[in-house]
């Protein structure tokens, strides 16, 4: 199949017959609607993760450059695919800004594969070496790699400004994209390689650390290693530390025993919150990669229809791509654009912390289970508050932003 902007003028015609006012009422519908989803929703995960203070870290940085790629695609490439739908699938605008266009939107594309596969990378780096990743995946590595992603993305979008792999438009897409041929004549087929090759190595990366966490969890044998004993001071891997506690206590004579050297003695119980503050870090890390990976799900679910009438382009010489199924593949690439806000929401328990403390700023408290709405809502509409369900109010009552409610019951007028 030779997919090309101008067919035939027979096949053009019926192209154009096929296409019902519903149909391209439905299209203009839900390509709006994609449109608001996608600029509004990534403006908000973009603007809590600017907002709050706590998500300036590693993870959150590659999540807002996620962000604002799919504000650009959105706000760039899909109006005039809305444009070009509500003209009858044309495109009067000329060949230099449907390249343009084109270019923006494979830009988009393989930033995010990437940027996905970097995501992978620091989510294992940051279970299985957690202690290098804290220390040397700062503001600044964080941004060497997303500079290292754009560069990357724009060498692969860039070539084909130049007729390498052409931009054109395609009339059953309705948009400006690669132009993908027979293989024999094909110049698109190294840049679908790629985008696979990609793709496979995140998954790899993943079902790695799936297998690291597992491995983990397994319950070893306790293997027994004699300690090392010099007058009664015992050491060495073997050791129980009961010869070292006694030394402390005062029952010890002589030097101070091997164990102690250059160790710093912790106050009593600061040795049990440091490890249960790294198991909560390590539950913390394991959320994030949870959530990295359902984007990385849904990116390759949606965009794999698209891939599936793409290599049936390149390899398949006969029968054309059925006009529903590749109608449906294009739409679902556009839907993936908006569907990163909802993961994040509804995945992440920091984002939702921050949704509800920046922008409904009225919360349930679990500290003194006091419903906040019952007093939010009187007070913004100007009485007084009612009083709170428990009998005994706290001495120091919180004050949730927003309420306008301060310790001791105090209103902020």
């Amino acid at each position: 199949m030779a997919n090309h902007s101008h067919p035939d003028p027979g096949s053009s015609e019926n192209l154009l017959q096929t296409v019902t006012p519903l149909a391209t009422f439905f299209k203009l519908t839900s390509l709006g609607f994609m449109i608001g989803v996608g600029v509004v929703g990534n403006l908000l995960i973009s603007f809590l993760l600017i907002k709050d203070k706590t998500l300036h870290r590693a993870p959150y940085y590659f999540l807002l450059d996620l962000c604002s790629s799919d504000i650009i695609r959105s706000a760039v490439c899909f109006p005039f695919v809305f444009l070009s739908v509500k003209n009858g699938s044309s495109w009067p605008y000329g060949s230099l800004s449907c390249k343009v266009i084109a270019f923006v939107g494979v830009l988009s594309c393989f930033h995010a594969v990437f940027m996905l596969f970097c995501v992978s990378v620091t989510r294992y780096v940051a279970i299985a070496h957690h202690r290098f990743y804290s220390k040397r995946l700062t503001f600044w590595t964080c941004l060497a790699v997303i500079c290292m992603v754009w560069t990357l993305s724009v060498a692969m979008a860039f070539p084909p400004v130049f007729d390498v792999g052409t931009y054109t438009f395609i009339r059953e897409e309705e948009q400006c994209v690669f132009e993908h041929r027979y293989f024999k004549v094909n110049d698109s087929l190294g840049f679908m390689l790629m985008f696979v090759v990609i793709v496979l190595a995140t998954h790899v990366v993943y079902l790695k650390l799936i297998f690291f966490v597992y491995d983990r969890r397994k319950m070893k044998p306790v293997q027994l290693v004699p300690a090392v004993s010099q007058n009664w001071t015992f050491h060495g891997p073997g050791a129980t530390g009961q010869a070292a506690a006694n030394w402390i206590a005062g029952f010890g004579r002589g030097p101070t025993p091997p164990t102690l050297l250059g160790i710093r003695q912790n106050p009593q119980g600061q040795g049990m919150r440091r490890r249960l503050l790294v198991m909560d870090e390590f539950k913390t890390e394991k959320r994030i990669g949870r959530m990295f990976y359902l984007i990385t799900f849904f990116f390759v679910a949606l965009w794999c229809p698209y891939l599936v009438a793409c290599y049936w382009r390149v390899f398949v010489k006969g029968p054309a791509v059925p006009r529903g199924y590749l109608t449906a593949a294009v739409w679902m690439t556009f839907a993936q654009a908006g569907v990163n806000p909802f993961i994040c929401i509804f995945s992440n328990r920091e984002l939702r912390r921050c949704f509800s403390t920046n922008l409904l700023y009225c919360r349930k408290s679990r500290e003194y289970n006091v419903d906040v709405y019952h007093w939010c809502l009187p007070v913004i509409l100007g009485f007084p508050p009612p009083p709170p369900f428990r009998k005994k109010t706290p001495p120091d009552f919180f004050f949730q932003k927003g309420c306008g409610i301060r310790a001791k019951g105090e209103v902020v007028v």
